[in-house]
């Protein structure tokens, strides 16, 4: 009782009526709901078995002037390890897609770029699926799918991916072009979603699966998800946001602003 007492004195001393105390608590909850932080990419573990080493920049124009500000890239997560006295980079993700998009920044266009193609293969080199790539008309980021026509990934199996180009450059400065062929290679792994996730993807909007498959570590999910996103609304400002957000967790912030292509 006494402190009953005491708590309606302090109310009316102070003299802040509880209509407006709950007016400011709401808005402040409303602001809170409006705020979303950006999407992080949480690594998953690498696999028990394997080493999956690739690079996701090219190595054509290195120490060389041929006009390119930025390599060909691979939009993949890669991780960098001491192995001996060496070092490895690990280029290597999952996702729960049968048939999964995998994105690339190619440096120029047509006619300059005269070929792209996507190999797939199983863990013993084996071709999945390789296929050439339509060129793009302009330097840009591309999606290339795996056909619905494919048969699925086979659940917990890595498969090996590779970009191949070839590009006619002139290269420190010399007048007659040269074919610079190059490539950037990784790996993919499908694997099975939890019954927790599938009903929580059932219900998800957009913005949600988003931040469900970088949390999960389904890095080919969740770039797919946003990059889709972004094709439809290429003005919205927070869809920038996140997908500036996910390639800054995957140290990729230098592709943020490279234009994504239909």
């Amino acid at each position: 009782m006494h402190k009953l007492a005491a708590t309606a004195a302090i109310a009316l001393t102070l003299l802040v009526p509880t209509a407006a105390i709950a007016t400011h608590n709401n808005s402040q909850n409303h602001t809170h709901q409006q705020v979303s932080a950006q999407p992080r990419y949480t690594p998953p573990p690498f696999p028990a078995s394997g080493t999956p080493t690739g690079r996701t920049r090219g190595a054509a124009g290195r120490g060389r002037d041929c006009g390119f500000k930025l390599p060909l890239t691979a939009l993949a997560p890669a991780v960098e390890r001491t192995v001996g006295t060496g070092k490895a980079t690990y280029v290597w993700g999952q996702t729960i897609a049968e048939h999964p998009t995998f994105w690339f920044y190619i440096p120029a266009a047509s006619p300059s770029l005269r070929s792209v193609e996507f190999v797939l293969q199983d863990d013993r080199d084996n071709d999945v699926y390789r296929s050439a790539v339509e060129l793009p008309a302009k330097p840009g980021i591309i999606g290339v799918r795996l056909p619905s026509t494919q048969p699925p990934l086979k659940l917990n199996q890595n498969y090996h991916w590779f970009l191949k180009t070839e590009i006619a450059a002139s290269c420190d400065r010399q007048d007659s072009p040269i074919a610079i062929k190059d490539s950037v290679e990784g790996w993919v792994q499908r694997v099975s979603p939890t019954a927790t996730m599938r009903s929580q993807l059932k219900t998800a909007t957009p913005e949600q699966r988003l931040d469900l498959y970088a949390q999960q570590g389904l890095w080919y999910d969740a770039i797919a998800t946003i990059a889709e996103q972004r094709l439809q609304q290429p003005d919205n400002a927070a869809l920038k946001a996140n997908w500036n957000g996910l390639l800054q967790s995957a140290n990729l912030s230098d592709m943020s602003s490279q234009p994504l292509l239909p």
